[in-house]
């Protein structure tokens, strides 16, 4: 991390957009993402206190699971579900997998942390369900990578107002949605009262 952040210099960043930032490039190594990360520190903040709780992570593939659920259980426990996993048998078409998982999933965890890496049709769908009024998710991670459908969901979440972080343009996945969640959960272990 030393040399990330000898190489990033002042960013004027607050404490935990700063930790994300670099987690992120170091997990991509695109320093070019500095200019596309949109999150504010009070999101973050939400996000921290939220898995220092115990909240569930729920993600959009099991990639994404399987890259935060270390993390997760080595600090706050917190479950890590992912939204495939609650695909129903007989999903309705045309909806995809990943967003028939993502309702299910949402339906089953109050106010978790959200990860979308890959499925845009899953992000859609989360905010569609909090438009008609489900509760809304302590954080989206919203970075779903690619190009369809891709800058329709993230302009979607950039008008939804709920508490975000989320890469501009094509860039995204699986590997950085966990880095977002490892380094708020890091941080927040780090920051947790000691006896």
């Amino acid at each position: 991390m030393g040399l990330i952040q000898a190489r990033l210099g002042h960013t004027g960043l607050a404490p935990l957009q700063q930790a994300v930032l670099e987690r992120l490039i170091h997990s991509s190594g695109d320093f070019a993402l500095r200019s596309l990360l949109r999150c504010r520190e009070q999101d973050c903040r939400a996000g921290l206190r939220a898995m220092a709780a115990g909240t569930a992570i729920l993600t959009d593939t099991a990639m994404a699971a399987a890259a935060v659920a270390p993390m997760a259980r080595r600090s706050f426990g917190n479950p890590v579900v992912c939204a495939l996993d609650s695909v129903p048998a007989q999903p309705d078409p045309p909806a995809t997998r990943a967003a028939e998982g993502m309702a299910v999933a949402l339906r089953a965890h109050a106010r978790p942390v959200v990860l979308i890496g890959s499925a845009p049709t899953a992000l859609m769908r989360l905010l569609a369900l909090v438009e008609q009024g489900h509760p809304a998710p302590a954080l989206v991670v919203g970075m779903p990578v690619g190009f369809v459908g891709v800058l329709q969901a993230k302009a979607a979440l950039a008008r939804s107002g709920l508490p975000q972080v989320r890469l501009e343009g094509s860039r995204g996945g699986a590997a950085l949605v966990a880095a977002v969640a490892n380094a708020l959960l890091r941080q927040g272990w780090l920051e947790r009262p000691r006896p």
